[in-house]
């Protein structure tokens, strides 16, 4: 996103399989970003809501399901960015 964006370098745009499975992939996130000294700015959503998005300033992490994914796809909002695997 650097360069195409002001507001973060990277998005990552993870799927999860159901509510539970994005809980504990948000909370592990956390717990090992944590642990590498990055810090949470911001979290919003909920598990249940099919949609976590976690704040990093320099990088920004929404957590989806299936259908969420595909329904905001913001892989095509962003589609003139470069892909990092």
């Amino acid at each position: 996103m650097r360069g195409l964006s002001g507001v973060t370098d990277y998005y990552l745009v993870v799927t999860g399989r159901n509510a539970p499975h994005l809980k504990a992939m948000a909370d592990e996130l956390e717990r090992a970003l944590s642990r590498g000294g990055a810090r949470c700015f911001r979290r919003a959503g909920a598990p249940e809501s099919g949609w976590v998005v976690a704040d990093y300033l320099d990088a920004v992490i929404h957590l989806f399901s299936a259908d969420a994914r595909s329904y905001y796809a913001l892989e095509k909002l962003w589609g003139d960015a470069p892909r990092v695997r």
